[in-house]
């Protein structure tokens, strides 16, 4: 049967909306563990690129969750925790109550910062500690730090609290992107682009 010119625009056509169908969803820009994370966010009415995710595992073994870090572009590794916009979104794949948030952010905090540091953060630690939820797999935590305005918790997409300070953003981001974070290859993945 010849291929007419009508019949060759409507094959390639149909073949070019098959094509279309079969692209990634728009906006997804990396997906780790079946779990996507968008390829910018808007901070402060500003959009922000994503810089890398990464996966943690504890004790090596057992996957607890995926984290992005969004930050400006063209920040280098040793201004991430400098008074800049940025966020850390969190997708859990297990079950954590709420409480053990606080217990496991403490043991990092402490490592960081001496007594004296920990106490003019307290008030504020201790606001944070007293919102987290429970999560079960699929949840999402996102803090998102806006300088002049704090660093806000939410929890699947709602605002949870906001707390003031450039101090309590470098420390609390601090526990995943500090010197001595909760992980150090996922630390290098989320700030050098993994």
């Amino acid at each position: 049967m010849p291929c007419t010119r009508s019949s060759f625009r409507r094959i390639t056509g149909v073949l070019l909306f098959a094509l279309l169908l079969c692209q990634p969803i728009s906006g997804a820009a990396r997906t780790i563990e079946d779990v996507p994370f968008q390829e910018s966010v808007s901070i402060d009415n500003r959009q922000v690129p994503l810089r890398g995710a990464a996966l943690l595992r504890w004790l090596k073994i057992f996957k607890v969750y995926v984290a992005a870090l969004y930050l400006p572009e063209n920040v280098p590794a040793t201004e991430v925790l400098a008074d800049i916009p940025k966020r850390l979104e969190i997708s859990y794949l297990v079950d954590i109550p709420g409480p053990d948030f606080g217990k496991g952010a403490e043991a990092v905090l402490e490592r960081h910062h001496s007594p004296s540091e920990l106490a003019s953060l307290r008030s504020r630690i201790d606001q944070l500690n007293a919102v987290y939820r429970d999560v079960k797999p699929g949840d999402r935590y996102a803090l998102t730090y806006v300088p002049d305005q704090g660093t806000e918790l939410s929890y699947n997409g709602q605002p949870l609290i906001t707390i003031q300070g450039a101090d309590f953003a470098a420390a609390y981001f601090g526990i995943w992107l500090g010197k001595d974070p909760i992980d150090k290859d996922m630390r290098s993945r989320l700030i050098k682009g993994g």
